[in-house]
């Protein structure tokens, strides 16, 4: 499978600080996750019960702070921003976390290709891009495809929790999931896992609204 011509992610400026740029020049190879043919995300990790792939780690402050809080559970961040993930490396050292592994590729790319059907635990989908206006809803992740997509690579049994605060992008996503039968879920109080990162609090402040989703695969 080619990769998408319509990216769900903005490709912004790579431009990194000194300290992210030294970061991946010294740890990326270290907490890598090597892609090749097929990636089990349960064999990145030692004696760790569950794995959650991360879609979208952003600068990684969310992510690093959930891991902190779950020193159990393996994460695998996957981020096409650069300085995103310089900045996460850059925490991961700071809190000394042993529980997340990185990759920088197109998620769905990375499904389509890499990751076998049943095989995942969970995924998590923080505050996608809204791509709020019409002519770019074709860009959001959250498509009929990828629903599909998804519902393919969990377990059965396996979930995937989302939170966006565009309220247009909850109703989208509220009816693509409900269409899919291989899921059971909706709209869920906000979990005491999901910390409140600078980005969401920037937005609550704005009077943001926060929806948050967990489907699970039948």
């Amino acid at each position: 499978m080619e990769r998408p011509s319509n990216r769900s992610y903005s490709l912004r400026g790579n431009r990194m600080t000194r300290a992210q740029s030294l970061a991946m020049a010294q740890y990326w190879q270290k907490y890598e996750a090597v892609i090749e043919k097929q990636l089990l995300l349960n064999q990145l990790f030692e004696k760790k019960v569950k794995v959650i792939l991360e879609i979208g780690s952003g600068m990684g402050e969310a992510t690093a702070a959930i891991a902190q809080a779950n020193p159990d559970t393996g994460y695998v961040a996957v981020e096409m921003h650069q300085p995103g993930l310089g900045a996460l490396l850059l925490l991961i050292i700071e809190k000394q976390l042993n529980n997340i592994k990185l990759i920088r590729e197109d998620a769905t790319y990375l499904l389509a290709n890499f990751i076998p059907d049943n095989s995942i635990d969970g995924i998590h989908l923080l505050f996608p891009d809204p791509w709020p206006k019409n002519r770019q809803h074709k860009r959001r992740i959250v498509q009929d495809e990828f629903v599909q997509q998804v519902a393919m690579k969990l377990k059965v049994g396996g979930y995937i929790h989302i939170a966006t605060d565009w309220q247009p992008y909850a109703d989208w996503i509220k009816t693509r999931f409900d269409a899919n039968p291989a899921f059971t879920g909706g709209i869920v109080t906000r979990p005491t896992w999901r910390v409140l990162s600078k980005f969401e609090g920037q937005g609550l402040k704005k009077g943001h609204v926060v929806t948050d989703f967990r489907y699970e695969k039948n």
